[in-house]
């Protein structure tokens, strides 16, 4: 299973974590796999090749692992363009995660909350 972790804090999402292989099918064929590269990597690359803001990524693919954050201080206009792009990213793996519950589970670990 992929599980993808999203992290916020004072009502920014700052960063995200994504672990695991979603099982679905064999490497190649994976259409969840997929799906979840796809986004993940549009997201990443608006971020860090469009926009141009260096966010620290972390790629172990062996393990099916993928890790970004954004950096602080991005001026109004890139933030908000990133805060569009990463809730765009959660809403739509959620989404999936509802249509493959067994092979991908979203969690959004907010600071905010007790």
């Amino acid at each position: 299973m992929t599980c993808v972790t999203f992290h916020s804090t004072d009502n920014r999402l700052d960063s995200f974590v994504v672990e695991g292989h979603s099982g679905y099918a064999e490497a190649g064929s994976d259409i969840v796999c997929a799906a979840i590269s796809a986004a993940v990597g549009l997201t990443e690359c608006t971020i860090n090749e469009v926009l141009g803001l260096a966010a620290p990524v972390k790629v172990r693919e062996e393990e099916g692992f993928l890790s970004l954050r954004l950096p602080g201080g991005l001026g109004q206009s890139n933030e908000h363009t990133c805060q569009n792009l990463m809730a765009g990213l959660l809403v739509y793996l959620q989404a999936l995660s509802e249509a493959y519950p067994e092979n991908l589970a979203v969690r959004l670990d907010d600071d905010d909350e007790e």
